[in-house]
């Protein structure tokens, strides 16, 4: 029995270590075996197998007279199963993708009021709304825009600033 709970407890440790060290079976051969499993020898798969193997064998081997040979049988098929799942339940999470990440380009067109007065072919500030977050930039112009004048984003500069037109009314 002392050997069963052994390799629950050990699985579980591994499940901790996996935690910390996420990946590191993967490429622990440079990179070799890289989507040879797709995923079976992660190191999450492996204790869920080692710590069912070891608390289905105990718990077999004390409600049960099967004896060693049949707690291991049970253990074996109880981590099978709970390897099994745990792939499963991993590659869902994976799959799961969110919306685009909001780029520069997709303010192209939104409305927004300036902060910082802008002058003729300088710089000033504009506070616009991305993916309904609110986001101050700097902002470039042809002509002098006041502050609290609404403004068109005309194209994304950088990452951190636009060219804006006054919006006329």
């Amino acid at each position: 029995m002392e050997w069963f709970v052994g390799l629950g407890i050990a699985g579980l440790l591994l499940l901790l270590f996996s935690l910390i060290f996420d990946g590191l079976l993967e490429g622990v051969f440079g990179g070799v075996l890289d989507g040879m499993f797709d995923g079976l020898l992660s190191l999450p798969v492996i204790a869920g197998f080692v710590s069912m193997l070891g608390f289905g064998g105990a718990i077999v081997l004390g409600t049960t007279d099967l004896g060693v040979t049949g707690a291991t049988v049970a253990g074996v098929l109880a981590g099978v199963a709970a390897g099994w799942l745990t792939w499963k339940f991993s590659r869902a999470l994976m799959r799961e993708q969110t919306a685009a990440t909001p780029r520069g380009g997709d303010l192209v067109g939104t409305s927004g009021s300036v902060v910082t007065a802008i002058p003729a072919e300088g710089y000033g500030e504009v506070l616009v709304y991305l993916a309904g977050q609110p986001l101050k930039l700097s902002a470039k112009s042809a002509v002098p825009v006041a502050r609290g004048a609404e403004v068109w984003v005309e194209s994304a500069l950088s990452a951190t600033s636009v060219a804006v037109r006054p919006v006329e009314r």
